[in-house]
């Protein structure tokens, strides 16, 4: 297909493209809704650190990819997907109704319930929509819709955090909330009624419901296939390069850059597009070809550009008052200002030329009846580098007591040494894959 765009005709990527699209921005909304009622409402009203409420449900909505994750990839596995989607946004219906019952009452427990309820939709779904794209798109469309899912992904996440910040300014906020998360929950299920007819994989599978012999297994049979397993380490290690960079962008803004909120959300809008536009050229440059030939370019650009940003933020110099928040136009025209900007869409740039050839080969290279498990292991093993990218962090700037900018310099060091190490382990054990016929659906 020439031009990926066009995918958007075809309903067979069109209505899971935007279930997923509404899920993701959906997630977001409530996430970071919920982080701000901790932070400005909920902690003083419960006489608890703000620090502890945020960390407590970031963990909450991590957990259920611990837990969950291998057996979801079961049950997408043995049952049909349009189905099971539809399923899953009910679900997501009455978890938000959950949530919105929270907000306008402000039980935050009920809140911190629905939260984790969230988590395990997520985790249930995301085997579902990472094994149908193989098996619904054809074989020269598999990268070109993999840059478009991780684009809308991206921009999902970014417009999602906009909207809830918008959204708590708002009075009667914790009304808009609510009503907000349950209309996206309608037009996610919506969609999902479109998603056509996608056969299980698997149907005579016998589901083990044991989630921590199931998990191991999941892990085991992945270990199994040496190459799928150096694909989702490389996976993982984006997830766990990402959040060490995302997690700092709102401090950086403030202690460093003297910015106030709406420099958070312009370093993040220029991250989210530097991702969307590099994962969209991945079909051009790589001839719609599964293929991991801009994976060194992705290595490259993320250590690079980590490393410039240690030296952009350190050469800053901004006089301003203690009490002096810079607006983004103010910051125009800091010197300086410019090149971290360019780092920071450069370092989102890298990482959809480095992320979208390892998520197409992980669907290219699963075996046809264990994709969904497949995807089920990649979940796992996010979350571990998630967790442990918080412990890093912590560990950087809390127990050595380094500055930010040496936390991303150490960062894009290890990258260095993690994407050698992961590019010559993909080159060596490639041969012994073997790519899996894509199962066409045209419609």
């Amino acid at each position: 297909m020439s031009n990926q765009f066009q995918l958007f005709k075809r309903r067979r990527f069109s209505a899971m493209f935007f279930t997923q699209f509404l899920g993701a921005f959906n997630d977001n909304i409530f996430k970071q809704a919920l982080i701000l009622v901790l932070t400005y409402t909920a902690a003083s009203q419960l006489g608890v650190e703000v620090s502890i409420l945020n960390n407590l449900a970031a963990m909450l909505f991590i957990l259920p990819y611990f837990l969950f994750s291998a057996l979801a990839g079961q049950i997408a596995d043995k049952y049909e997907k349009s189905k099971l989607t539809q399923f899953i946004k009910v679900l997501e219906l009455v978890i938000m109704a959950i949530a919105a019952v929270g907000f306008v009452f402000e039980w935050y427990t009920l809140l911190f319930v629905a939260l984790f309820l969230m988590g395990t939709h997520s985790t249930f779904f995301g085997p579902i929509k990472y094994a149908y794209l193989p098996q619904a798109m054809k074989e020269d469309e598999l990268v070109g819709a993999n840059g478009l899912f991780q684009m809308g992904t991206s921009l999902a996440i970014l417009v999602g955090m906009i909207v809830a910040g918008i959204l708590t300014q708002l009075s009667h906020s914790l009304y808009w909330i609510s009503a907000t998360v349950l209309v996206v929950a309608v037009l996610g299920y919506l969609a999902a009624r479109y998603i056509p007819n996608m056969p299980a994989m698997q149907p005579d599978l016998k589901i083990n419901w044991n989630i921590i012999t199931t998990s191991l297994s999941t892990v085991r049979y992945l270990y199994s296939l040496p190459f799928l397993f150096f694909v989702i380490l490389g996976n993982s290690w984006f997830w766990f390069y990402g959040a060490t960079f995302l997690t700092q962008v709102p401090e950086f803004s403030k202690v460093i850059l003297h910015g106030d909120e709406s420099v958070v959300i312009f370093l993040l809008t220029l991250f989210s597009v530097g991702v969307s536009i590099g994962s969209l050229l991945c079909k051009s440059l790589t001839k719609n070809q599964v293929s991991l030939r801009l994976l060194p370019f992705g290595i490259a650009g993320l250590s690079i550009f980590a490393i410039d940003l240690y030296f952009s933020l350190s050469s800053l110099n901004i006089n301003v008052n203690n009490d002096t928040l810079l607006g983004i136009s103010d910051l125009f025209g800091v010197s300086g200002s410019w090149r971290v900007f360019a780092d920071l869409f450069l370092l989102g740039f890298s990482g959809g030329l480095y992320i979208v050839p390892l998520y197409a080969s992980m669907q290219a290279y699963a075996p046809k009846s264990h994709r969904a498990r497949i995807v089920g292991a990649n979940n796992i093993f996010n979350a571990i580098f998630m967790v442990t990218s918080a412990i890093f962090a912590i560990v950087i700037l809390n127990a050595l007591g380094l500055s930010l900018p040496q936390l991303f310099l150490v960062t894009g060091v290890l990258n260095i040494v993690f994407g050698i190490f992961l590019y010559l382990k993909l080159n060596r054990h490639i041969k012994q894959a073997v790519i899996q016929t894509n199962d066409e659906v045209v419609i």
